[in-house]
């Protein structure tokens, strides 16, 4: 019975737990981070905005530039040797291009020869008359007088003959003619031998330094253009470009190469007339090479000049406002930078001279 009455009265099911109510919900907590995130992005849009409204500084960009020097050829021909190479130092003096012209060689060999020859007449004339030469004048004085004597002896003959009646008139007239022409050729004889004895004339001397002048400067003009045929370096400098190839043929005036100086490297800048103002030859300003790790440095101006008016920066505006001219500044640095090379872009603040 005891185990039916079990049976029949089953076990009631356990009551369930309390609920434990939630902790009460706190206003402060939720609203802090997002007064916090409104203050940031107020401050952040705060900063850019004065920012932007700040003054932004103008960068003005030049170039590296350095003296060139184009060589020429001057004398025709064609290009025998070019011992440079592109890039290549060379030093003042140097042989960049020989040129073959064998024209040129002969005519400075027939012009040495012309002078050789004046050289030589005035050497003779210098050394006067010889001796030989004197001598054998002395002897056509001597034959000449001879003759001379001779024809007077007949005409003083004849001329006795002739007044006593016993020679013909004619055979006198023969022999008073032939004392006259021996009697002019002594005295040209003897003339002859004082112009070998006085020696040459001084007009003579002056005809033959004439003469030796003009050769000399035959010669000097042939061999300029000799001269041309080697072509050296003015200067120490670096080769920039090379025109002409070997077995090239060249005429005056066609380029050769270009030289480039790269002790005397200036920075050249472009400037609006506006941003001009104030500034000065003597003014140094910092500028940076982004070519050589943005490296800063100083430089100084050395020039200020205005380009031509095809350079010129016109205005936006058509009407209340005027063009303005572009000038050319160039500064050199202050201390030497042999890394900076022709050609690298600079940059730097504009330079603002006094108001």
């Amino acid at each position: 019975m005891t185990a039916n009455a079990k049976t029949e009265h089953p076990e009631q099911p356990a009551s369930p737990l309390p609920a434990i109510p939630a902790p009460p919900a706190d206003a402060g907590g939720s609203t802090l981070p997002a007064i916090i995130v409104g203050l940031i992005s107020l401050a952040i849009f705060g900063l850019s905005f004065w920012y932007l409204l700040q003054p932004q500084p103008l960068l003005i960009q030049g170039e590296a530039g350095a003296t060139r020097i184009d060589i020429a050829a001057r004398v025709d021909g064609r290009v025998a040797d070019r011992p440079v190479v592109r890039g290549e130092n060379v030093t003042a003096g140097q042989i960049l291009v020989k040129i073959d012209n064998p024209e040129v060689v002969a005519r400075q060999n027939e012009a040495k020869a012309a002078l050789a020859v004046a050289q030589a007449e005035l050497a003779r004339i210098d050394a006067g008359t010889r001796a030989e030469v004197i001598a054998q004048k002395n002897a056509a004085v001597q034959a000449a007088a001879a003759e001379a004597a001779i024809a007077q002896s007949t005409y003083d003959r004849l001329n006795g003959l002739v007044a006593k009646g016993i020679a013909a008139v004619q055979r006198l007239d023969e022999a008073t003619t032939s004392l006259q022409i021996t009697q002019r050729s002594s005295e040209q004889a003897r003339l002859a031998y004082d112009e070998a004895v006085a020696g040459y004339t001084v007009e003579e001397r002056g005809v033959a330094l004439a003469n030796v002048a003009r050769a000399q400067a035959s010669l000097d003009t042939i061999q300029s253009q000799v001269n041309e045929l080697v072509v050296t370096s003015p200067v120490a400098a670096q080769v920039y470009q090379i025109a002409t190839e070997q077995g090239e043929f060249v005429s005056p005036g066609m380029p050769l190469l270009s030289l480039v100086d790269l002790s005397d490297v200036w920075l050249r800048f472009d400037l609006r007339e506006d941003l001009v103002k104030g500034l000065k030859v003597g003014d140094r300003f910092q500028m940076r090479i982004p070519a050589l790790g943005d490296r800063q440095i100083v430089v100084e101006v050395r020039s200020i000049a205005s380009k031509g008016e095809y350079a010129g920066w016109r205005a936006t505006r058509a009407t209340g406002d005027f063009d303005l001219r572009t000038f050319e500044v160039r500064a050199y640095p202050v201390d030497p930078l042999p890394q900076l090379r022709p050609g690298m872009s600079v940059y730097a603040e504009a330079p603002a001279g006094p108001p």
